[in-house]
């Protein structure tokens, strides 16, 4: 993406021009997700489309736009809609909302997903807390010229999802009763649903869980220097494990039953997380 930075503080400029109040925390919703919004107080919406420079979600269950409000009493900026690599952006497009996100003044991000369960001790429904990942496609956000305005030419990304964090998002899951697993994320291009070749060299690599997106939003993230929490819905296990075929709509019917317990988890990690000072 050409002139990259001087986009990205057009777009920010934008925001800034209709949202008076910038959160320090923000949220990316993956498929089905999206309904956390309903329990974001004082809402004020900005589509997607209207923003400068930012690119425009085309897949089914995701809305397309930042949600800005207050869960409990604390300011968040959400993400009701993201972009996939197989959509045909690049991956700095794909990762552009987050370096609006750094402009804006976010300094932690909570990453989610649906995705796909490889571990056996998964189901469908499971929450996960990610704690590493592996990018299987062959390219990311950080590739081309470095402009050190944004971050060093090379990041560490040997805690890509905050330990701080982690430990945080476990202690209030055991303390309001949500289960939850923890495991590494795999990143596949996509949009098709991985063979069960693919799936077994992925669980052979340490996979447990796979899906389409998080990958160069964290990688973006940890650039840029935000703290990052990742937590994965599992809606379906993966070919090769589970006898039914695959669909969408599937994925997006489970993501919103697992809902309940993840807004409730999510609306705590959010209000612990406002009380961590960087």
């Amino acid at each position: 993406m050409d002139n990259m930075y001087e986009k990205v503080l057009e777009s920010t400029r934008y925001i800034k021009s209709k949202i008076d109040l910038m959160p320090k925390i923000g949220v990316v919703l993956g498929s089905g997700l999206g309904d956390l919004v309903d329990s974001i107080e004082n809402k004020e919406y900005i589509n997607y489309e209207d923003i400068p420079n930012f690119p425009r979600s085309t897949v089914k269950g995701h809305n397309g736009r930042l949600v800005f409000g207050k869960i409990k009493d604390t300011y968040v900026l959400a993400m009701q809609g993201r972009f996939h690599y197989f959509e045909g952006y690049t991956m700095k497009e794909v990762a552009y909302p987050i370096y609006v996100m750094k402009q804006l003044g976010i300094e932690k991000v909570i990453i989610t997903n649906a995705c796909g369960g490889i571990n056996t001790s998964f189901k469908p429904g499971t929450l996960m807390i990610i704690n590493d990942f592996i990018n299987l496609v062959s390219d990311n956000p950080l590739i081309g010229i470095n402009d050190e305005r944004f971050g060093t030419r090379f990041p560490d990304m040997s805690e890509p999802f905050k330990l701080e964090l982690i430990d945080k998002a476990k202690k209030i899951a055991d303390e309001i009763g949500v289960e939850y697993k923890e495991g590494v994320y795999a990143g596949v291009m996509g949009p098709y649903y991985e063979t069960a070749a693919e799936i077994r060299s992925i669980r052979n690599q340490g996979g447990d869980a796979v899906g389409m997106s998080t990958v160069p939003e964290t990688i973006a993230a940890n650039y840029l220097g935000i703290d990052v929490l990742g937590i994965s819905c599992i809606t379906n296990m993966a070919t090769g494990i589970q006898k039914q075929k695959h669909s969408h709509e599937n994925v997006i019917e489970i993501a919103q039953k697992a809902s309940i317990d993840f807004f409730r988890w999510i609306a705590k990690v959010i209000e612990a997380m406002d009380e961590i000072k960087r």
